[in-house]
């Protein structure tokens, strides 16, 4: 499959799959007189395991790490002690990711739940009353979402 429809296929670009194949991630199984690039169907599984893996927020070049592996010729389970040491890993910066995006969430509630106070409030927020800072409703410091804007 020459590689535009091989693109097309995978859902991707040229450049993309350009790029993967300089990073070692991809290689074209055959190429022509004229240096166009040919793939096999099951090439698809690497571009969509890449895709995959990239969704989960893993770096291309821990991927081209696991995707070495396979290259490696020796002890089958020092190889999956590899590829589930790196996925744990993974996971571990998933679930950082998820408790920083809860705390955003939280800040975010925060500051629409103050917001509304606002709405009611007959006060600007102008050099005169330190813009806001506290609340002249409250006395209760601004939420850090919000205090930058005031």
């Amino acid at each position: 499959m020459k590689i535009g429809d091989f693109a097309r296929a995978a859902d991707t670009n040229l450049r993309t799959l350009r790029y993967y194949e300089e990073l070692d991630l991809l290689e074209p199984s055959r190429r022509s007189e004229g240096g166009f690039r040919y793939f096999r169907t099951v090439d698809l599984n690497r571009v969509r395991l890449i895709q995959t893996l990239q969704g989960l927020g893993m770096s291309l070049e821990d991927i081209g790490e696991l995707i070495s592996l396979r290259k490696i010729e020796g002890d089958h389970s020092a190889i999956m002690t590899q590829v589930t040491q790196s996925l744990h890993r993974q996971e571990d910066l998933i679930e950082k990711r998820q408790n920083q995006l809860a705390d955003l969430r939280a800040a975010i509630n925060e500051a629409l739940l103050k917001l509304k106070t606002c709405a009611a409030c007959e006060h600007t927020p102008c050099e005169d009353n330190n813009w806001c800072e506290p609340c002249v409703l409250t006395e209760r410091s601004l939420p850090r979402a919000l205090s930058a804007l005031f």
